[in-house]
């Protein structure tokens, strides 16, 4: 069975504005805004939000540090396998809420593997913060997007697997 086509209209086209939308952002807080030269001060938005210029060359909280140019192309192509998995689930997929989720994980994965070839590094620049208190590292909306798909895929396995369980045993 294949699915419906819409969805992954659907899919590609939410993994479409997602990287679009990174894309001009990282462009906006890079070069109009020169985000880079501001140093730690940043640019203060409101007072819980800043944007502050970071270079990430790892993954999530700093995991698989790409210090050398060889574990730099090491993590594009191990995120681009995962984006390609992520692709390939995605076309496949026939629930139009998980296919909503994949598109933005596959958006998001593809906004920070542009960054990584072209730049070496990931640009963050998102800074929510609580006086002192950062619930969360500096991100950008690739990471936000691909946290959000991630959690919504999440929750409507617990969700599903609950309500198939709660289902079987009434039987």
């Amino acid at each position: 069975m294949t699915p419906p086509p819409l969805h992954r209209k659907l899919g590609l086209a939410i993994a479409s504005v997602i990287l679009i939308l990174d894309q001009l952002i990282k462009y906006i807080v890079t070069v109009p805004l020169q985000l880079q030269s501001r140093g730690d001060e940043g640019l203060e938005i409101i007072p819980i939000f800043a944007l502050r210029w970071v270079e990430n060359r790892g993954i999530s909280m700093g995991f698989f540090h790409a210090d050398n140019d060889t574990a730099r192309w090491l993590l594009v192509a191990m995120t681009a396998g995962i984006a390609g998995f992520v692709a390939s689930w995605m076309w496949r997929e026939r629930s139009r809420q998980d296919v909503i989720a994949l598109g933005l994980v596959l958006g998001g994965a593809l906004g920070n593997i542009i960054d990584r070839v072209r730049l070496g590094f990931v640009v963050d620049y998102a800074d929510l913060h609580f006086g002192e208190w950062r619930p969360f590292l500096i991100f950008n909306l690739a990471d936000a997007a691909i946290t959000i798909g991630v959690l919504i895929l999440l929750a409507r396995a617990l969700l599903l697997r609950e309500k198939g369980a709660n289902s079987e045993s009434q039987n």
